[in-house]
């Protein structure tokens, strides 16, 4: 196994969120790696949790990347954090990652949970994807 390339990962999956222009009109650049300190605004996405698992081969290491993007929303219904979920699911799914370490072959998403969190007034939804990651070591 290697995850030797997870941060390249993580930081590839971050630009193309950032990038994507249509994910940008609806939460207007409110993507985070981490929350800013103070306050945050009613809408913003969200990078979270990740596992890893071995899938080396003969040719190199590799792995497989579950990753969680989560969409957070004050809005009193689910309607605009779906819209907001399904512009991330389109931005990454089978997405072209350029990654600084390695490369993406597959990019999936895998499933998705929307709940109301805390006291009930947030909604939030978790988007988990699917990545394959073969990585070449830096030398």
């Amino acid at each position: 196994m290697s995850y030797g390339a997870a941060a390249a990962l993580q930081e590839a999956i971050y630009q193309r969120l950032v990038n994507d222009t249509t994910l940008d009109a609806l939460v207007q650049g409110a993507i985070y790696d981490a929350l800013p300190r103070g306050s945050v605004p009613d809408l913003y996405v969200t990078l979270g949790p990740e596992e890893a698992r071995v899938r080396s081969d003969k040719t190199g290491g590799g792995a497989w990347h579950r990753f969680t993007v989560s969409v957070i929303s004050s809005a009193a219904g689910f309607h605009t954090a779906k819209e907001v979920a399904a512009a991330i699911s389109d931005a990454l799914t089978d997405a072209p990652l350029a990654l600084s370490r390695g490369q993406c072959p597959a990019l999936h998403f895998f499933r998705a949970r929307a709940r109301r969190d805390g006291t009930g007034d947030l909604r939030r939804i978790d988007l988990t994807f699917r990545a394959r990651v073969d990585d070449t070591p830096i030398s």
